[in-house]
């Protein structure tokens, strides 16, 4: 059976600037609304905006004015900057040229497992942290199938091969194999079947608060 994806990687926006305005500020308010634990219904009574007013300014759906915006500001106890912070914060891409990556030191280093790592975006609006790492497998490297980390992880097999263990399984990954899997289980090779071994390691997990 085929899976139904939730979301269509190709889609994109066709809204315009002003209509992307409107659904930040729209969650915004929603956001420090619940975060105050108001319903919308006390929050129009603390205004004497409507009910309908506010769940079309809370799905984006009408460009509120700034009296509109300084009174909810005013009720919800925040700046009224605090509903522009979404729409103006910005969005990060990392280029690392082939061969550039960064070697770094993670718990594999110690089996002679060379780490590059690829790319790293810090605190961002997704809320999820994502490292991808380049991991090299030689002669000189070593078996180590009991890391344990935060997160979830996506192997992508490159070439040569490997049987990598998760938890109580061991998975046969050959070039073009993906293993996803929870991170916090005991993982990582546990035969080095064809070296050199090379693939994409891919961890995420939530940013600190």
């Amino acid at each position: 059976m085929t899976a139904r994806l939730t979301q269509d990687p190709h889609a994109h926006s066709d809204a315009p600037r002003e209509k992307v305005l409107e659904v930040a500020i729209g969650r915004a308010v929603r956001a420090h609304r619940k975060a105050q634990e108001i319903t919308v219904a006390e929050l129009a009574q603390r205004t004497g905006i409507s009910l309908g007013m506010l769940s079309k300014i809370e799905n984006g759906n009408t460009s509120p004015s700034l009296t509109t915006l300084q009174t909810l500001a005013n009720a919800l106890r925040v700046p009224i900057t605090g509903f522009f912070r979404g729409f103006e914060e910005s969005r990060e891409a990392v280029h690392t040229p082939s061969g550039q990556g960064v070697e770094t030191a993670r718990a594999g280093t110690r089996a002679n497992h060379q780490y590059q790592l690829l790319g790293h975006l810090g605190a961002n609006a997704s809320g999820v942290i994502v490292e991808p790492y380049l991991i090299t497998l030689t002669d000189e490297s070593d078996v180590f199938p009991t890391f344990q980390h935060g997160g979830i992880e996506t192997i992508y097999m490159l070439e040569g091969a490997v049987d990598y263990r998760h938890g109580d399984t061991v998975h046969p990954l050959r070039a073009g194999d993906t293993l996803f899997f929870d991170a916090d289980a005991p993982h990582g090779p546990e035969r080095l079947v064809d070296l050199p071994a090379r693939y994409l390691a891919i961890i995420s997990y939530p940013q600190s608060t």
